[in-house]
């Protein structure tokens, strides 16, 4: 079994666009904070301690995540260790402090004010990687990029990510400052950055590539077996993958992948990111938690080698387009 990474095990590094190194395996730390029903501030902690102790210090977080409360536990998790330390948050889903959706906004008056804002919650004097959340189609992408420009030549950013943006405003946004990094959703059963050019135009431009929910949102590690097993609260309940038939026929998706892992004497989750680090030193996932016995887990991927005749199953039993349902809710009545 590929079991756990242990304290002696050795990080791998990766490269984001040209320059800044991270953790082949990032923390995402958006569901210490909400969406994935309850956590306990403590054991957030610890698991911000252990992914440290273990070399994993890529963190990901974003103004949005609580609202506001994410960046705040970050912030004090990563005190006195800010030098440990590669962090990474995002701008553009402004939301009020009761958790209010106001919108995708992307003027550079509110790239200025959100940065100051998360600058002060993470209690840290730079962001180390900053990201456009969502793209304001209201706003010229050379506009909002401009002004996070301003923020390196300021010394308050030292690299610009964008967060599911398309190859043309890639293209764009490129023209005014370097891109470091996309984050978008990237997994077994969400490979459309494959399809759709965004992962090739990543390449082309020179700019790392970060899956978010690598773990088809936790789909993918073969825990989840029934609706009735996500809390009240938890926002999966209202995703389409996980309801009525989908639900059955991602589980037969997910029982396969199951297969092939334990051939492997790996768990599922292992496999789905041995997976996504197969595909090209470029590619950064950051799977989130809230134990630690889970953040041990997704990084004993690691140290699991696949084949080229395991990719090619791999292949067979989770093609693009594999997964069943929309990866979000109709999102058209929440932004006002």
């Amino acid at each position: 079994m590929a079991g756990v990474r242990g304290d002696d095990s050795v990080m791998q590094t990766r490269v984001l666009g040209s320059s800044l190194s991270v953790s082949a395996l990032g923390l995402g730390c958006m569901g210490m904070s909400e969406f994935y029903g309850t956590a306990e501030e403590a054991e957030a902690i610890d698991v911000i301690h252990r992914a440290l102790d273990l070399g994993c210090t890529f963190l990901d977080t974003a103004d949005m995540y609580g609202p506001f409360t994410n960046e705040q536990l970050v912030g004090r998790a990563i005190a006195g260790r800010r030098d440990d330390v590669v962090l990474a948050t995002k701008f553009g889903n402004e939301r009020r402090p009761d958790g209010r959706w106001v919108g995708v906004n992307g003027s550079p008056e509110y790239v200025r004010s959100a940065c100051d804002a998360s600058l002060q919650r993470l209690g840290v004097d730079v962001i180390d990687l900053y990201y456009q959340h969502r793209v304001d189609t209201t706003v010229p992408i050379e506009e909002t990029v401009g002004a996070m420009a301003e923020l390196v030549a300021a010394g308050k950013v030292r690299h610009l990510g964008m967060s599911e943006a398309a190859p043309d405003t890639l293209r764009r946004a490129a023209t005014v400052h370097r891109i470091t990094a996309l984050q978008t959703e990237y997994s077994l059963w969400t490979r459309d950055p494959e399809d759709n050019g965004v992962l090739e135009t990543c390449r082309e431009l020179g700019i790392g590539f970060v899956p978010y929910s690598p773990l088809g949102r936790g789909f993918l590690t073969g825990q989840i077996t029934s609706p009735d097993d996500l809390e009240e609260g938890d926002f999966r309940r209202h995703n389409p993958r996980f309801q009525g038939e989908n639900f059955q026929r991602n589980l037969d998706l997910v029982d396969k992948v199951r297969e092939i892992a334990a051939e492997k004497d790996c768990t599922p989750g292992q496999l789905a990111l041995a997976w996504l680090l197969s595909r090209g030193d470029d590619v950064v996932p950051i799977p989130g938690t809230k134990r630690v016995r889970y953040l041990e887990e997704n990084l004993g991927a690691l140290d699991v080698k696949l084949t080229d005749d395991d990719l090619r199953r791999i292949d067979e039993v989770a093609p693009v387009g594999a997964a069943a349902g929309d990866r979000y809710p109709d999102m058209s009545t929440v932004h006002r």
